[in-house]
């Protein structure tokens, strides 16, 4: 499991027209992509480790905010770039698989007590968003 996490001050997602998802921040923006090992328990834990990240302003976490986390499923973090010029997808999980775990990881955040907005998975969406800092990290778990 791949996680691009932002921190913003605001950040929406749209499918056509239509916002799906925003939040206002200081919050976190999560890109999440999906390999074919990952589980449950790994997106539980990746979750928890995102909520207490300590990169808000003043070294806090959206734990201690109650900071929003809009988090948007994109499985091109697994693309494999080493040979020519076309990315290789092969690394991703395929929808059936990533989509459940992509839930769980927002479920387990929401456990935690995250306010969430999600993207739409498997749709083609546009990402607004305003990095704050800017603060960009990846994460593997």
């Amino acid at each position: 499991m791949r996680a691009v996490v932002q921190r913003v001050s605001q950040a929406s997602v749209s499918v056509g027209d239509e916002v799906v998802g925003a939040i206002e921040g200081p919050g976190l923006m999560v890109l999440l992509g999906i390999t074919h090992d990952d589980t449950a328990e790994k997106a539980a834990s990746l979750a928890a480790k995102i909520w207490t990240l300590r990169i808000l302003r003043d070294e806090r976490s959206c734990a201690d905010e109650q900071a929003p986390i809009l988090a948007i499923s994109q499985f091109t973090l697994y693309a494999d770039t080493r040979k020519g010029r076309r990315p290789s997808w092969s690394a991703a999980a395929p929808g059936p698989v990533s989509e459940p775990l992509y839930e769980a990881f927002c479920a387990a955040l929401e456990a935690l007590g995250a306010k969430v907005e999600r993207g739409r998975f498997g749709a083609d969406m546009q990402v607004a968003l305003t990095n704050d800092g800017p603060v960009t990290l990846i994460l593997d778990a």
